[in-house]
């Protein structure tokens, strides 16, 4: 059985549901169960281009999946233009792309604005704010060149979307959910890190002499291994050296943790509000609450 994700659930919580026979919740369900607008009045009498908007955004029918993965490998072919841009710097039509690349992301930007139902728990989301920072970055690239490094947190903002997370449960993959999700942090935060060093420290005398090389004292400052063949000059230097070991020992540890913790499913329980149970739990650990936690059948 499928969870659908809302603005209002948290991503990859399964949430109870009043379900029908057939274990799915269509989209007009949701839709019509929805509270008001903003404006006040109930969503399913807004417009009806926001409303197949909201279908093609956070259906799960066929036609709404298929669009979510094309949106997908969109950010996907976006993201690597990011990483990538350091070196692409000098390419005579990078801007162009850039350009480019900026109006997708506003007509994107655009269209979940207009699907959501409210648009002031939507600006809410720490993922909104994300987007925006990586929007301001394409529209101004000649003025936001020095926060040019914050645009691979496009891959975190990705990564907040159900679809990938449905298809793992759908196929039951769901335990490696936490995992997938702690890797992805990681690898967002030593790409951060990285344009972070390569921004501000690459120069003649600083041992950082390109892109490669700001990756590559990362990657040693995170796991902690410090060569020293390479280290950043100043007290500046030995901050972002601090901030960084203390940043990646924490997110080894949380990987570390989803690893090798067993696995636990999240519901909360409408007693206690306790959110991780065993996937078999009848009731709840802390409180004795019945539990009706959502299975597919396939375990």
């Amino acid at each position: 059985m499928e969870i659908i994700d809302t603005e209002d659930s948290k991503v990859g919580a399964a949430q109870p549901t009043d379900l029908p026979a057939n274990g799915e919740r269509t989209v007009s369900a949701v839709i019509e169960s929805r509270p008001e607008s903003d404006d006040g009045t109930g969503y399913a009498h807004r417009a009806p281009w926001r409303r197949r908007l909201r279908e093609l955004y956070v259906g799960t029918d066929p036609r709404a999946t298929r669009f979510q993965w094309a949106l997908a490998s969109v950010d996907l072919v976006i993201i690597g233009f990011f990483v990538l841009s350091p070196v692409l710097q000098e390419w005579r039509a990078f801007l162009w792309v850039d350009y480019a690349i900026a109006l997708l992301l506003a007509a994107d930007f655009s269209a979940r604005a207009a699907a959501a139902t409210s648009l002031r728990r939507w600006l809410r989301q720490p993922v909104v704010w994300v987007d925006l920072v990586v929007l301001a970055t394409l529209l101004a690239p000649l003025w936001l060149a020095n926060l040019g490094f914050l645009r691979i947190l496009r891959l975190w903002s990705l990564s907040q979307k159900s679809l990938f997370w449905r298809s793992l449960r759908r196929h039951g993959y769901q335990e490696w959910e936490d995992v997938c999700r702690a890797g992805i942090n990681l690898v967002t935060c030593l790409f951060v890190i990285t344009g972070f060093v390569y921004t501000v420290f690459a120069g003649p005398g600083s041992g950082i002499g390109g892109w490669i090389d700001a990756l590559y004292f990362t990657v040693a400052t995170v796991t902690t291994t410090g060569f020293g063949d390479i280290t950043l000059p100043g007290t500046a230097g030995k901050l972002t050296s601090i901030v960084t070991m203390i940043v990646g020992i924490s997110l080894f540890v949380r990987l570390a943790q989803a690893l090798f913790r067993p696995y636990k499913v999240s519901f909360r329980c409408p007693q206690c509000a306790l959110l991780r149970h065993e996937p078999d739990a009848v009731h709840c650990k802390a409180c004795g609450h019945l539990l009706a936690i959502p299975d597919s059948g396939g375990g």
